[in-house]
């Protein structure tokens, strides 16, 4: 009897994560595909059925596409940076140098701060009488529209989220540097590898797992961007740094249209299963090849 109670026991642990998934996860993303079916243009309360109606509408307004293309430069702006830069910190940081932890803590202590307390900082330092426009013109440069000229907003946002992320990024790619075989690493040094070609030929490599978690991770980042949106520029100048999660938002809490809203929610969720499924073809491949 006891060996019989015995199997059960792990689920029983494993059952207050269950309920809480299931009542802040599962119950709202099966609500939301619902509503995402419905009309609640008419009535809050008796909701008609409309099919497909709210995608239509979604695949067929200007303004979505916009959204998803800035969506996409977010994403392909700040990832590529968020994935290489950091590793190359690592790198550097992992050596023996003085004053080490002090590197470490100035390079992290960005992620530790609240998002809109930088945001705002960021701000202030994009106005047009701000820091860098005052030391742009020192330098007999004219000023810069950082946040109100359409072709520079979204990158300008985009360096926000760089500099927020750098250091957790770091510390990811430091605590999988632990792991590097320092065997591999002198036997390349006997060879008459580099520096460089020492890093590339065994580190990188041997880091392939950490460099796909961070790809994904920020991929799911920067495709859920809003912070940074809401605080510095509200999805302007022109609907140049709008992107599908201020969309959402702003669908939902500012037009009332809970349906056309959570239609752009589940679009937003296959498109980050997708960079996600893609991320594990690119980089973990050989992992699920049996």
């Amino acid at each position: 009897m006891y060996k019989y109670y015995r199997k059960y026991v792990p689920y029983l642990f494993l059952l207050p994560a269950i309920i809480i998934l299931a009542l802040f996860f599962f119950t709202p993303f099966f609500e939301t595909v619902l509503l995402s079916f419905r009309d609640y243009s008419t009535s809050l309360y008796n909701p008609s059925h409309i099919g497909t109606e709210n995608y239509i509408l979604l695949l067929s307004s200007k303004e979505f596409y916009q959204v998803l293309w800035n969506t996409f430069l977010y994403l392909f702006g700040a990832v590529p940076i968020l994935t290489i830069f950091p590793l190359i910190l690592a790198i550097l940081i992992n050596q023996k140098i003085k004053c080490i932890n002090l590197y470490k803590l100035l390079i992290y202590l960005p992620v530790i701060i609240s998002i809109v307390v930088v945001a705002i900082a960021f701000k202030w330092l994009y106005a047009d009488n701000g820091i860098l426009n005052y030391f742009a013109q020192l330098l007999g440069f004219s000023k810069t529209q950082w946040l109100t000229s359409p072709n520079i907003a979204l990158w300008s946002v985009v360096a926000v989220t760089v500099y927020k992320g750098i250091g957790y990024y770091m510390m990811i790619y430091l605590s999988a540097l632990i792991g590097v075989p320092k065997d591999l690493l002198e036997a390349a040094e006997v060879d008459g590898a580099g520096l460089i070609q020492k890093h590339v030929s065994v580190t990188i490599p041997y880091l392939m797992p950490t460099i796909a978690l961070v790809v994904t991770v920020s991929s799911i980042s920067a495709l859920k961007v809003f912070a940074e949106i809401y605080v510095m520029t509200r999805g302007g100048p022109l609907n140049s740094t709008k992107t599908i999660v201020y969309y959402i938002y702003e669908r939902a809490f500012e037009n009332l249209d809970l349906s056309v809203a959570s239609a752009a929610s589940v679009i937003l969720l296959i498109v980050v299963m997708i960079f996600s499924a893609l991320n594990i073809l690119i980089f973990e491949r050989k992992k699920y090849e049996l």
